[in-house]
């Protein structure tokens, strides 16, 4: 038999012993699942699904749902608490029931696509605070720049709210200013006295070195000006922060001008306001009109702050003036407060070089009676330092 007609007849046999196919539409083709990371990527698969899904159904099997969690109850619960035709009002309720912050948020969310509502200041300054309060601050920032874009009305409480959270974050310090100005240019919400002691605060925390204190020395200066033209009437508490901000600069003459007109505001000095001012006359070189504050503070019976008497103590003893200075350390003793080594060495140290050894051990003795804090370990430093000099 030739070749050709052998390979033809072993070839029909086999497609004859070959089961029939059924026709193309009648073919139940069954999808291949994508691979897990693709899937994982695309979906989210139910808490209630197999992670080995079954590769055959049964169309007749029950669909699966997934359980709802406690949070997504508790928010479909409030929301059917909202009727249609909710007010800001409603929601401001809505937003201040609930103790989980994200939750809130969620109810914010959903009702800002309401048809028909909008969100007023009220509803923000609640959601604003309730985050601050639950420390989602990422958040916060997010409604910031809605309110400060335009998305509702503004009010006083809502733009103070947005200053005092951008003063109290480092990174959003001039965005507390960009909301100031704000404030200014509009009709019904000009700034009050709380805006401009949060601005005054804020700037005071960055007079941490002489040099950048004249930088911002001119923005306490700005702000001073504007609260007087928009008839705003400071406080002790805020005009205690004009002065301590330059006394900071050694600009002692303007604090003391701002201490004289204290009166004008129906204000009256307390002890920061004297101990500002004589520190500032002291680190200026001006130790006798310092000490002559410090003594007009002991006449209205003001108690002078720790860092008053010890940088007035180390001013006079190195103007010589040990008896004045012995006198407000015993002082500073008597009010429950006692001097640092420095100032404790300043002085003793001070007497040792005018050769007034033995007075300054006796003196010693005495601070070690009166001062409880000073303990054994800080008596023989300065005892050995005493040693030294003499």
């Amino acid at each position: 038999m030739p070749v050709k007609l052998h390979r033809l007849l072993s070839s029909t046999l086999t497609y004859s012993k070959l089961p029939k196919l059924s026709p193309l539409s009648s073919l139940q083709l069954t999808p291949i699942p994508p691979s897990s990371s693709t899937h994982q990527r695309q979906y989210r698969r139910p808490f209630s699904s197999s992670p080995n899904p079954n590769p055959n159904p049964n169309p007749n099997a029950q669909i699966q749902t997934r359980t709802r969690t406690p949070l997504e109850k508790q928010f479909e619960t409030w929301i059917q608490h909202l009727k249609p035709g909710f007010t800001p009002s409603d929601v401001v309720s809505s937003l201040q029931a609930q103790s989980d912050p994200d939750l809130a948020l969620d109810i914010f969310r959903w009702t800002s696509q309401r048809h028909g509502y909008r969100h007023n200041h009220e509803t923000y300054l609640t959601i604003i605070q309730i985050l601050i309060s639950g420390r989602r601050y990422r958040h916060v920032e997010t409604l910031l720049e809605e309110v400060l874009a335009g998305n509702c009305e503004m009010s006083v409480p809502l733009y103070n709210s947005i200053i005092r959270f951008c003063c109290n974050r480092k990174l959003l310090f001039n965005r507390a200013f960009d909301a100031y100005k704000k404030m200014l240019k509009s009709e019904n919400c000009k700034p009050t006295l709380e805006t401009f002691t949060l601005l005054l605060s804020s700037l005071l925390r960055r007079f941490n070195k002489l040099n950048v204190c004249y930088v911002y020395l001119h923005s306490v200066r700005s702000l001073t000006k504007q609260m007087k033209s928009l008839g705003v009437i400071p406080d002790t508490f805020a005009l205690n922060m004009i002065i301590k901000a330059y006394a900071k600069c050694l600009q002692v003459d303007e604090a003391i001008k701002v201490l004289r007109e204290m009166g004008l505001y129906g204000c009256e000095p307390n002890s920061y306001t004297y101990s500002y001012i004589a520190k500032g006359l002291c680190e200026k070189g001006r130790v006798e009109q310092g000490f002559g504050f410090y003594k007009e503070m002991k006449e209205k019976q003001l108690v002078p702050s720790g860092s008053c008497h010890m940088i007035l103590i180390c001013s006079l003893a190195m103007e010589r003036r040990f008896e004045d200075a012995v006198e407000l350390v015993f002082d500073m003793l008597g009010n429950s407060m006692g001097p640092d080594m420095l100032t404790y060495k300043t002085l003793l140290e001070g007497l040792c070089r005018e050769g007034r050894g033995s007075e300054a051990l006796d003196l010693l003795e005495e601070f070690r009676r009166r001062d409880v804090v000073m303990g054994e370990r800080n008596f023989k430093v300065l005892l050995n330092a005493l040693h030294f000099l003499g």
